[in-house]
């Protein structure tokens, strides 16, 4: 795994073979935040990575500027991979957060600047998360919010689409937050 710019840019870190994740591909990542980088400014932003997995996307987020970036993952082999590497990074600005992704929804009062959220595909109620996070509390005016899915999804119906980028077989669909969020 890679991260790709800022002030851990160009690191590498061996990914353990027992993790089940299905890393963002560094094609991918690239090309979604150089879309992002012209939507907002990283720097002191509060990020949110849901289904957070190897963690490619919250180092990238702290690696870019964000005063935290908290990574939620169910999976003990991923959120503990997570932790080692912020671990020998010494990157204070990321919190993990080992829990069910939708108890963390349901439940979180904390206000993020950019939510990404890159579910398994194949999860039952994949189709249910943007409508979750777009309902949530966590929102405020100018959130940005990030789901990865494949082709067969499609969420240009929901409140705040901006955006669909397709890299590949790796889609994302970009939301942004109005004056009045729900």
């Amino acid at each position: 795994m890679r991260i790709i710019r800022g002030k851990y840019g160009r690191r590498r870190f061996d990914v353990p073979h027992n993790i089940t994740a299905r890393p963002t591909t560094d094609f991918a990542k690239e090309n979604l935040f150089n879309v992002l980088e012209n939507i907002t400014d990283f720097e002191g932003k509060r990020a949110l990575d849901l289904f957070a997995g190897t963690g490619a996307i919250s180092l990238e987020l702290a690696s870019r500027g964000c005063a935290q970036v908290v990574s939620v993952e169910m999976a003990a082999t991923q959120a503990n991979f997570i932790r080692s590497v912020k671990e020998k990074l010494g990157e204070e600005s990321m919190k993990v957060i080992r829990g069910d992704v939708f108890r963390y929804i349901a439940t979180c009062r904390e206000k993020f600047d950019i939510i990404f959220a890159d579910p398994p595909y194949d999860h039952p109620r994949f189709a249910e998360i943007p409508e979750l996070i777009l309902g949530s509390k966590m929102l405020k005016p100018g959130t940005i919010v990030v789901i990865e899915h494949s082709a067969r999804h499609n969420f240009s119906r929901l409140p705040g689409f901006r955006e669909q980028r397709a890299y590949g077989s790796v889609n994302f669909s970009i939301f942004e937050i109005g004056e009045s969020p729900e």
